[in-house]
């Protein structure tokens, strides 16, 4: 069953590719550190408020050194409307103050390392692993964990074990691209509540939508 489905990942990457060619990461950034903190505003917020709220918390703290000394408070106002936002202070605070003492000023580039920051858990260093340093990682998030299971390509809801799902599938040199591919796809035409099935370029490699066109399933598709 492996090669089959290899194989069918490979078309969904290849098609997908091709209708979404500027599927990349969506939090503005210029630098890993910029990337970094603004993964950990988008815990639970969306890209376009963190996007919002960057330019004027960059303005103010700019680099490792200046958030490892920013004031709870003030940090706190700046990110207020990210939610979450005392945790999230604590933990950019946090943050820079590692990068700063223990990497020099510079974000670190394994996942163990990564992983050792605040607020930073598998999937934060995963993106940065991808999106900073240009390794391959695959990133679970909603989209990717909702979509890779209509595609058939994992049965989980475990972030873990989907993880690993998508490795033994998806082509290597992909694992950062899917990320991406599910995040344009899922905000396009695969959406959770209204799902437009017949407007997909892979209904026809994708399991449910296979099941669809055969009558199996009968929610889900908005036409």
């Amino acid at each position: 069953m492996t090669r089959p489905l290899r194989d069918r990942a490979r078309q969904v990457t290849a098609v997908l590719t091709r209708h979404y060619p500027g599927a990349t990461v969506t939090l503005t950034h210029q630098a890993p550190w910029e990337l970094l903190v603004g993964a950990i505003l988008a815990s639970q917020c969306t890209d376009e408020r963190v996007n919002r709220v960057t330019p004027g918390l960059f303005a103010r703290f700019p680099d490792p050194l200046a958030m490892a000394g920013a004031d709870q408070g003030e940090l706190e106002q700046l990110i207020r409307s990210c939610g979450l936002y005392r945790s999230k202070a604590r933990a950019l605070r946090g943050t820079g103050r590692m990068v700063t003492e223990r990497h020099g000023g510079a974000v670190p580039s394994t996942r163990e390392e990564l992983m050792a920051l605040p607020g930073v858990g598998r999937k934060i260093a995963n993106l940065i692993m991808g999106d900073a340093f240009g390794a391959q990682a695959i990133v679970v998030d909603t989209h990717c964990a909702r979509i890779s299971r209509l595609l058939g390509f994992t049965n989980s809801d475990k972030p873990s074990r989907i993880e690993r799902d998508l490795e033994e599938l998806v082509p290597q040199e992909a694992w950062t691209r899917w990320g991406h591919l599910m995040v344009a796809h899922g905000r396009v035409l695969c959406r959770a509540r209204c799902r437009l099935c017949f407007e997909c370029p892979v209904r026809l490699l994708c399991r449910y939508g296979m099941a669809l066109d055969a009558g199996r399933v009968t929610e889900g598709g908005c036409v």
